[in-house]
């Protein structure tokens, strides 16, 4: 069984970003609780999805992907010839809603695990919750920057922000690159992340000039001149990437700009933003064109369940799900939370038909990360 959501159109979502990223409220909806009949009918796992409008274009991509991944699963058989509920919750970005999912989550004994919490904010603050009011529940592949330290209830598989930003400094080293601009979003992603730019920097010997927002970000890019670097690396979502794109359209510089895994590369592509400027993005998955066995067959599942085009985002969606659902057929005993727990605690490598995955972020080493070009022409490289 399958809670559905009212679907927001890629339409809509441009609309919003269009709109410069305006405020918006969508109604939570919520699963039924164990005491609801829907419980007689087995174990469920949990999703927390921010629909909020600066998560919306990476939420709804990394919730299309799950869901398909889902249907994938239930349609092979579930776990132990049985469905294994895929529960949505969906959130605004305000402290009500995610209270509201909380203590959904905590009635719902039928739940056996949270898993692809998205965006980074939530599965940050869900990670955080779990860890005081729920340590017996498993926090599965969630969109989650910052992990910490690998060793609580949270699993993370994907790239973290700060393995990103190696990738991308390093990238821009080999070359040749000598000098690089780091612009961020907003005074979150400049407290959280310009130690962690600083330090890639130095350690390839890169000169680093920092931009933060006073203002608009628009603004932002009008302070550029011609000695400022021609190559930006932007710390922030898609919505404020359009923002600071515009304002560096106006200039005669060509600028480049390399993004983080929270640009939508697609919704950038439909929105237009890179006539005039080139953006690379950073992502914790394979390219979406890859010729690997599990990115063909996410393909083959999207085109067949779901009018979308394939993302990166999406893409990493269909992998938490699988990655979870994968790791679930080799719980030992009774699908409790405590086997499950369990299970996942032993944080196993696994390799998913040709993309390794390894949830210690303790002992990672090669950790995949790729990059995208959408070009100046509106195509999408790599």
């Amino acid at each position: 069984m399958f809670v559905t959501t009212p679907r927001l159109t890629r339409r809509s979502m441009l609309a919003l970003l269009s709109a410069g990223g305006a405020a918006i409220t969508t109604p939570a909806a919520f699963a039924q609780s164990s005491k609801s009949p829907g419980a007689a009918n087995g174990p469920a796992v949990v999703q927390v999805v921010d629909m909020s409008a600066g998560q919306i274009d990476v939420s709804k991509d990394f919730l299309v992907g799950s869901r398909a991944a889902w249907q994938e699963f239930n349609a092979r058989g579930g776990i132990r010839n049985r469905p294994l509920r895929h529960v949505v919750l969906e959130v605004d970005g305000s402290a009500k809603s995610f209270r509201s999912a909380i203590d959904t989550l905590k009635g719902m004994n039928e739940c056996i695990a949270a898993v692809g919490t998205v965006g980074d904010t939530v599965a940050a603050q869900l990670a955080s919750v779990l860890r005081r009011e729920l340590p017996e529940l498993a926090h599965v592949a969630p969109w989650l920057h910052n992990p910490g330290d690998g060793t609580d209830n949270t699993f993370s598989i994907f790239a973290t922000r700060q393995e990103q930003i190696a990738y991308a400094v390093k990238s821009l080293s080999v070359m040749g690159v000598q000098e690089v601009g780091a612009v961020y979003g907003s005074a979150s992603e400049l407290s959280a992340y310009k130690e962690d730019m600083e330090r890639a920097a130095s350690e390839l010997k890169l000169k680093l000039r920092t931009y933060a927002p006073t203002t608009t970000l628009e603004n932002l890019a009008s302070t550029l001149n011609a000695q400022s670097p021609r190559i930006l690396i932007f710390m922030g979502g898609t919505p404020e990437l359009v923002q600071f794109a515009q304002g560096i359209e106006k200039q005669a510089a060509q600028r480049y700009l390399i993004a983080m895994s929270d640009v939508n590369v697609v919704a950038l592509q439909q929105l237009g933003v890179s006539r005039f400027t080139p953006v690379i993005a950073t992502q914790g998955v394979p390219a979406v064109n890859s010729n690997l066995p599990l990115v063909r067959n996410f393909r083959e599942v999207l085109g067949r369940l779901y009018d979308e085009p394939p993302t990166a985002q999406s893409l990493a969606g269909y992998v938490s799900a699988r990655y979870c659902a994968e790791t679930l057929q080799t719980v030992e005993g009774g699908l409790n939370r405590a086997n499950v727990l369990q299970t996942f605690s032993r944080r196993q490598p696994l390799d998913m038909a040709g993309m390794r995955l390894n949830p210690d972020t303790r002992k990672r080493t090669g950790v995949l990360v790729t990059q995208s070009m959408l070009g100046a022409d509106g195509k999408i490289v790599g």
